[in-house]
């Protein structure tokens, strides 16, 4: 009887339910969020403000699914107007924002040096070269192109140079870095507490396996599929992109060039050429997730990675739209588009499960290519190595042949000229085997320059610039390698079958388009990094020094780190300090240093 009373209860009140129970726990939340900031605000701070934006973002759509008709209606007037005078506004608008960016690259480049200008000269020459190849050069749209390179710099702008945006990264970062330390928690349990002497089987690959778990978990609650719709949406209206490319543009910020076409799934056979290809370069352009975690326990700067991921969205389609320009009219809706699917886990755990699962073929892709790779580069180079014996040079190798060929590619960068054959070695690295085998380079060189040991072996130059690093991390940050591009064309090719011919002939065309974005969005972070430790260090080392002031501050020793680390040590007076600083600096910072690999009464009083 009690049974039936409550199934009755049920039945009249399922509809309410949901809602009440929704209703406790948010007040709840809420109550806890209130009492955190009551306790401690400047601890609670980071939940206050997630929980703060999801307010915003969730008031904002309701209020848009209600009034989104009335808010057209009240603008449409200002739109017609717009519209009929869009054909002279636009000039006005175009040429005011190129002013813009002439003067304040003036004031920059007064400030901070040359090298943003050789960044911008390269931008510039990196969107001429992909006019000049464009498979359609009379059909180029220009709004996307100037659209997507206008937002990448928009986001650069943000992320790099306000205070802001570069603590809420490097805020972001650490987060990221703290989350997938508890890979630690299953990697010891199921491999051991020595687990760390395997370090890429057993630390490295484990991260793929926990954050496919949470990607899923999220991917079954629908909140990755609520954040793409609005980066895509955000992208759409900056960019002016199709849906289709935006929706996949903005997903391959999370996922990987497999799994981001697959959330559009129903649209991948009605795309025309051009969304193909768009397609294929924004997960060339980009790289998953997933990946993020084993880049930053390399040692590369998480803040950065994170910056990459984001810069390289728009980046990809002005990239795409310009290498292969839309011919046809597009059969994809927004509203379709938009649809994505939500899984077909019945549950959390489920989720979790099947996302761990799924990262099986990617880590044993992984693990089989860098196994592969690394035993081809050693073989390869024993044959160059022997190939130029046959003509006294024996040092002959890949990284040579490569550091001759893409070092054009990464001076355009802004890369210095010293330093720009390392980083064409590491291009060549990313582009022939794999962007894993790349940053593991680039941390090897990271790890000597913090070592701040001698900059040249025998001639053999060790390690590079803060800003060359920096310029290097953007350049790699993306899945474009030859041994992707089978994947990307098995991927689609089993999306949609009767699309086999369109997707193999783009794919090369939108390889080549996925590294040219990579090279802009280094050009981009070298127009705007600023290496503050380089510029400001002068003054401070003269300050410190000259006016008896403690010299064992942060700011004193970080400069004559970096000072140290630049400075090239032949023999007894045979010193050339880095950076254009004084013998008297570089003297003072090794006797506050004294390190070990450099002798410090080998530097002269006089220059």
């Amino acid at each position: 009887m009690k049974y039936g009373t409550v199934r009755d209860f049920y039945q009249r009140h399922k509809t309410t339910l949901p809602y009440i129970l929704w209703g406790i726990f948010l007040a709840g939340y809420l109550t806890m969020v209130i009492a955190a900031c009551a306790l401690n605000f400047h601890r609670a701070l980071p939940l206050f403000m997630i929980t703060m934006a999801a307010i915003l973002f969730v008031v904002w759509d309701h209020f848009m699914a209600k009034y989104d008709h009335r808010i057209k209606e009240l603008l449409s007037p200002g739109r017609r107007l717009l519209d009929s005078h869009w054909s002279w506004l636009k000039w006005v608008i175009w040429s005011s924002l190129i002013l813009g960016v002439v003067l304040w690259l003036i004031f920059d480049t007064a400030k901070l040096g040359q090298q943003q200008l050789v960044s911008f000269s390269g931008l510039i020459v990196y969107v001429i070269l992909l006019f000049l190849f464009s498979k359609h050069p009379s059909k180029v749209r220009w709004r996307p192109v100037f659209g997507g390179i206008g937002l990448q710099f928009l986001l650069g702008l943000i992320m790099l140079r306000t205070g802001p945006g570069l603590r809420a990264f490097q805020w972001l970062g650490k987060q990221v870095q703290t989350f997938l330390e508890h890979t630690d928690a299953g990697a010891s349990f199921v491999f051991g507490e020595n687990y760390t002497d395997h370090y890429l089987a057993f630390k490295f690959l484990p991260m793929l396996v926990f954050f496919s778990a949470v990607m899923s978990m999220l991917f079954y609650l629908g909140l990755m599929q609520w954040i793409i719709r609005k980066i895509g949406w955000l992208m759409l209206v900056t960019v002016g992109s199709s849906p289709v490319e935006s929706v996949v543009a903005a997903g391959n910020i999370f996922f990987g060039e497999m799994e981001s076409p697959l959330l559009v799934r129903p649209c991948i056979q009605h795309a025309t050429r051009s969304e193909l290809h768009a397609i294929m370069t924004a997960g060339f352009a980009t790289i998953a997730g997933d990946v993020l975690g084993p880049y930053i326990s390399f040692g590369i700067s998480p803040a950065h990675l994170l910056t990459a991921s984001v810069m390289s969205a728009p980046a990809s389609l002005a990239v795409a739209k310009l290498f292969w320009p839309e011919t046809e009219t597009p059969k994809v809706t927004l509203k379709n588009a938009m649809k994505m699917e939500m899984g077909d886990s019945r549950n959390l755990l489920e989720a979790a499960s099947q996302g761990a699962s799924a990262s099986i073929s990617v880590v044993a892709h992984i693990a089989v290519n860098l196994i592969a790779f690394l035993a081809l580069l050693s073989f390869v180079n024993a044959a160059l190595s022997w190939l130029g014996s046959m003509f006294d040079y024996p040092q002959l190798s890949f990284e040579i042949i490569c550091s001759y060929i893409f070092m054009p590619f990464s001076f355009m960068m802004g890369v210095d000229w010293q330093d720009s054959f390392m980083v064409a070695k590491l291009i060549g690295y990313k582009t022939f085997f794999d962007e894993f085998v790349a940053y593991e380079r680039l941390s090897e060189l990271v790890d000597l320059r913090k070592q701040a040991g001698p900059k040249f072996v025998d001639g053999v130059q060790q390690y590079m610039s803060i800003r060359s690093e920096t310029i290097a991390t953007y350049a790699l940050c993306g899945f474009s390698s030859i041994s992707s591009l089978g994947l990307v064309i098995r991927t689609l090719t089993s999306i949609a079958p009767s699309r086999k011919r369109d997707i193999a002939l783009g794919a090369v065309r939108a390889l080549i388009a996925g590294n040219i974005a990579c090279f802009m969005t280094a050009c981009i972070a070298g127009i705007l990094s600023s290496t503050p430790v380089d510029i400001t260090c002068h003054h401070i080392l003269e300050n410190a020094f000259a006016s008896g002031l403690s010299q064992n501050t942060t700011d004193v020793v970080s400069c004559c780190q970096s000072l140290l680390s630049s400075t090239v040590a032949k023999g007894p007076g045979e010193i050339i300090a880095g950076g254009y600083h004084s013998m008297s600096s570089l003297k003072n910072c090794c006797e506050l240093l004294k390190p070990s690999t450099l002798n410090c009464t080998w530097i002269p009083d006089e220059l």
